[in-house]
């Protein structure tokens, strides 16, 4: 009897962590925490980092509610894209 053709795994596994956020401009806090951890934590932890933009979150990525949205007690969003940017962060919308 022969073997079985080899078949590629369906499930592989992936070192690194994908944040999903679905909070909008509406909560400017909740909206820039995501990017303050993956830019200001996992990263410079050595951890590789994306972030996927759900539902409200897509709205994120217009310029102008980029340079609206600053929380309380984190960067302003402006400036962690900025930091995505730099360090090549993939954002998934």
């Amino acid at each position: 009897m022969r073997p079985a053709p080899a078949r590629p795994p369906i499930l592989f596994a992936v070192a690194g962590l994908l944040i999903v956020t679905a909070t909008g401009a509406a909560d400017p806090t909740r909206a820039s925490v995501p990017f303050h951890i993956a830019v200001n934590g996992a990263t410079p932890a050595g951890t590789a980092v994306g972030i996927a933009l759900a539902g409200d979150a897509a709205e994120l990525i217009k310029p102008d509610i980029i340079a609206n949205v600053v929380g309380l007690g984190v960067p302003p969003l402006r400036d962690l894209l900025d930091k995505c940017l730099d360090q090549e962060l993939p954002i998934y919308v």
